[in-house]
């Protein structure tokens, strides 16, 4: 994951590559869907931090 004092960047896309890789999954479907699944993560995680720190 990259990160900065309060706010995530996004995923190392290069170790989700390589994990997909590990697991068996095609790299080239991890690919296209990894970028789209990282996007509403990082939008989630930061909403709940930004939730946390307002109290």
């Amino acid at each position: 994951m990259r990160a900065i004092p309060g706010a995530v960047l996004g995923w190392d896309m290069g170790a989700a590559l390589a994990l997909a890789r590990a697991l068996g999954v095609n790299t080239l479907i991890a690919a296209e869907l990894l970028p789209e699944i990282e996007a509403v993560m990082v939008r989630k995680l930061n909403e709940q931090m930004e939730e946390d720190r307002d109290g």
